[in-house]
């Protein structure tokens, strides 16, 4: 299960590559490809056979772009991925830019006037191509879609084999609701956006509609796929035959077709005249060339499993809630090790990553992490999605802190947490910075608001402490989370970034605030919460939403300075210690189960 970014590194790829990738473009009289991490699923996470970016720069972080051109190249990686990738990309070959605020499209304006430039219809939305087209015309370049991609060609005899992993049916103790009904709901949905037919193409779409999970991707159990649905519920599902295990089309039923991914065109110019739904915010503008060919009329609108798989049932939310209990002693067992064993032995990031799967792995129930456990020691802990790579892996150090993400995969949830540790004694400076950033922790787990209220609204209330003393972080406060799906999930999130989803009933999401001092630590308090159904607040005239804590692991005491919380903020944080004892402690025992104790320990 374990996978460290060392085995996929080599900074060669780009001297090795980058001819290659330039001699079909030339076949193709290209002067440019753009190469997007997506794949034709726009997967976070990717099999490898489509880590088409990886290949080309060396490059393996979860979010990225690269653009080649006949005599230069970049690589593009966000603020999370700073280290990672310079670690990865020899910057002899590859110029490394900012992928945010837009980068490859600003990179794009500086493209030869005159230039063709050539991208992969089956890797782009048209959401995204949108941007990059203004780009190109501003910069007088000319984007042209291309069959087959070169860097494909380029790639073709080193190029691993599709994932055929076997899919599996999920079932109703863990889902909640039976495919028939999911597909009869989604079927209205279809109607109702004036439509009688939906393309999807999101495999977590297919996996929650269907009720079936996968292994074809790393970190998320899906199933790679497509499907097309009609208004009536039926539906046709396309995957590979290797895939289909005997117990498969008996749990599809006989409203679902099972079919081959090459039948999928012929379905798609099937459609001929007909409304069809699809999302032009995740699925790949092939499709929407190849319904417009075919005469269908293009509804253009949200993946209609996208909001009803946001809005867990009470199942899955109970679901939640038991995974996160058990995933809660893991961790409660490696903040334990931290505080004894780590203090005198002081690891490395390594060890401190495996230690936390070692003890998830004990549980019984883990089926995969949820991601790559970011583990910073010191210096590492600022940047805020670090992950250990040979060249920067510290160990830790006394009188510095540690930051420990990470999460697992459960049938019944999915996990995400960060904890931030003192190592020895910490200072004034780190307690009172650990306690700003508790503040605005607390604020967004007791906030209360009414129904209609967005995520980028309530996103000041966790940075207020900071802001009041002219601080702040760079990255979201809170992102969704699947049930058995992906660790991020949209719609929903918590973020400055302007976003006009209200949070329902039923959506899970991080609570994350955080303080990077570069060159110096990082602290960050991460748990995930679930909206509740809008309540009358005695005295109150509106009902309104809450978060319900799903997340119980202690927060190192020693980091809290009591005389900076208000008495409303010193009485959560023992409540939800008293909580986390309460929830946890019967599944730990001897040391362990002591340690949880004193931790747990009412503040004074």
């Amino acid at each position: 299960m374990r996978q460290s970014f060392d085995e996929t590194t080599d900074p060669s790829f780009g001297a090795r590559h980058l001819p290659r990738i330039r001699a079909k473009m030339a076949e193709q009289g290209l002067d440019g490809l753009l190469v997007p991490h997506e794949d034709e699923h726009q997967n976070e996470y990717l099999p490898a056979a489509n880590d088409r970016l990886a290949w080309l720069t060396g490059f393996t972080g979860s979010a990225g772009a690269g653009a080649v051109l006949t005599d230069r190249a970049a690589v593009f990686a966000d603020g999370r991925y700073t280290v990672q990738v310079r670690a990865q990309v020899d910057p002899a070959w590859f110029e490394i830019l900012s992928l945010e605020d837009s980068g490859v499209a600003r990179w794009l304006e500086g493209a030869p006037r005159g230039a063709v430039i050539g991208y992969d219809p089956r890797l782009h939305s048209p959401d995204a191509l949108a941007a990059l087209r203004r780009a190109a015309a501003r910069a007088g370049a000319e984007l042209k879609p291309v069959d087959p991609n070169p860097l494909d060609l380029a790639w073709a005899d080193e190029r691993p084999e599709q994932p055929a992993a076997p899919v599996v049916p999920h079932g109703d103790r863990y889902s909640g609701e039976t495919s028939a009904s999911k597909r009869a709901r989604i079927g209205q949905a279809i109607r109702d956006a004036g439509a009688d037919a939906a393309v999807l193409t999101a495999p977590s779409s297919i996996a929650w509609l269907f009720n079936i999970r996968g292994g074809d991707v790393i970190r998320t159990p899906l199933p790679l796929g497509q499907a097309v649905v009609e208004a009536d519920g039926s539906a046709r599902l396309f995957l590979d035959p290797r895939k289909v295990t005997n117990e498969l089309p008996g749990w599809l039923g006989d409203a679902v077709t099972l079919e081959t991914p090459e039948a999928l065109p012929g379905a798609l110019d099937g459609l001929s005249g007909r409304p069809v739904l699809i999302d032009p915010g995740q699925s790949p503008a092939w499709y929407f060339d190849r319904l417009e060919a075919a005469g269908a009329t293009v509804v253009r609108g949200m993946d209609p499993c996208a909001l009803p798989r946001a809005c867990k049932n009470p199942v899955e939310i109970e679901g939640a809630r038991q995974a996160h209990i058990r995933d809660g002693a893991a961790l409660s067992r490696f903040l334990h090790w931290v505080d004894t064993v780590a203090q005198r032995t002081l690891p490395d990031e390594r060890e401190i990553a495996e230690t936390l799967e070692r003890f998830r792995e004990q549980t019984g129930a883990l089926k995969d992490l949820s991601f790559d456990t970011i583990a910073g020691a010191g210096p590492n802990g600022a940047l805020p999605h670090y992950k250990p790579v040979t060249r920067t892996i510290r160990r830790i150090e006394k009188g510095s802190l540690l930051l420990v993400d990470g999460g697992g995969q459960y049938l019944d949830g999915t996990t995400d947490v960060t904890r931030t540790m003192a190592i020895g004694e910490p200072t004034a400076d780190q307690r009172r910075m650990f306690t700003l950033v508790l503040k605005g922790h607390v604020a967004m787990a007791t906030v209360r608001f009414p129904a209609g209220t967005t995520g980028h609204q309530l996103d000041a209330l966790a940075r207020l402490p900071l802001w009041m003393q002219g601080l702040d972080y760079d990255h979201g406060t809170g992102h969704g989370v699947g049930s058995y799906l992906g660790v991020h999930e949209g719609p929903q999130r918590i973020a400055k970034a302007v976003n006009a989803q209200p949070l329902l009933t039923g959506m899970i999401l991080s609570n994350e605030p955080g303080y990077y001092r570069e060159g110096h630590w990082g602290i960050r308090i991460e748990t995930l919460q679930v909206v509740t159904p809008p309540e009358p607040i005695p005295g109150g005239e509106r009902p309104m939403h809450g978060f319900e804590q799903l997340t119980f692991a202690p927060l190192d005491r020693r980091l809290i300075d009591v005389d900076l919380l208000t008495d409303a903020e010193r009485a959560y944080v023992d409540a939800y210690h008293a909580e986390t004892l309460a929830r946890v402690g019967s599944l730990l025992d001897g040391e362990a189960l002591d340690w949880l104790r004193a931790a747990c320990a009412p503040l004074t």
